[in-house]
């Protein structure tokens, strides 16, 4: 077993999870959407982004692609949530929070295109 597949694998798939505890929830009650939570999906996909650098193959590649359209979504959201709650007076309406968890949706798609390839090249792997 290698060692680095396993954190590489581990880190894909927790930011799937945590992107998709994100994301469960009504769409517009901020009450099922926690800030901490969006971080957190941000921290795990920054970490699994970096994973991917390495790989210099098409598979790796595609991987790295998936990971930065799910940073970009995130980061967006990141971005919806800071101008509605430090610039602007609205703070979290229900449409300022459709908004965040329909990027996080967008981002958790990508996430789950990143699991799929992953395991697409496990099973595709000869000894």
């Amino acid at each position: 077993m290698n060692p680095e597949k396993v954190l590489f694998g581990f880190f894909i798939v927790l930011a799937l999870t945590l992107n998709f505890g994100f994301f469960v929830g009504d769409l517009d009650n901020p009450d099922h959407h926690h800030v901490y939570e969006l971080f957190a999906v941000i921290v795990v996909n920054l970490v699994a982004t970096v994973l991917k650098f390495g790989d210099r193959t098409q598979m790796g590649a595609v991987l790295l692609a998936t990971s930065l359209v799910a940073l970009l979504q995130l980061f967006a959201a990141a971005l919806v949530w800071t101008v509605a709650e430090q610039v602007t007076t609205t703070g979290l309406t229900p449409v300022v929070t459709a908004s965040i968890v329909s990027l996080s949706g967008g981002a958790m798609l990508a996430n789950v295109v990143s699991v799929v390839l992953l395991v697409i090249e496990t099973v595709m792997l000869r000894r």
